[in-house]
């Protein structure tokens, strides 16, 4: 273990998550290729990894079980209830998002795109705040990982 590595080198969703809508399970796919590219993931109070993190449902709480080689460090468990509405919002918002793609116009896309970014900033950064005094991440680990979050939501 590298003292001060602190980045995921593993991300895994749970296992009972099963398989969505080609558009979701391309995002899901692309949100773990670029968060394991770069990120930033400390767990305060611990001297390093690299980690691997396993995120899950359980109870309708979302679960972030982080490991390394040596074993594991931290769960952490978050109430659902600050993501329903952004999730719920970020959902419609895409699902008009791909409907666009499919017959509107540049412009119309590009104006939904930036309304869906906006929402995930939003979710990302409720994240980045839950994670606040447990895990540190920068804002791109946070938008990957709410990336994430949301597909797991779409299956809980």
């Amino acid at each position: 273990m590298a003292k001060g590595d602190f980045r995921l080198c593993d991300v895994v969703l749970d296992d009972t998550i099963g398989r969505s809508t080609p558009d979701v399970e391309h995002e899901r796919a692309v949100a773990i290729f670029d968060l394991i590219e770069e990120n930033r993931f400390e767990p305060l109070g611990h001297a390093g990894g690299p980690y691997r993190l396993n995120i899950s449902l359980v109870d309708s709480k979302l679960v972030f079980a982080i490991t390394t080689e040596e074993g594991g460090v931290a769960t952490h468990i978050l109430s659902l209830t600050p993501f329903r509405r952004i999730v719920k919002d970020y959902f419609m918002i895409c699902e008009s998002y791909y409907e666009a793609i499919r017959s509107s116009t540049p412009s119309r896309i590009e104006a939904i795109d930036m309304g869906r970014r906006g929402i995930h900033n939003e979710g990302s950064q409720t994240l980045k705040d839950r994670l606040a005094g447990k895990i540190e991440v920068d804002f791109d680990t946070a938008r990957r990982l709410f990336t994430l979050v949301c597909v797991l939501y779409w299956r809980g």
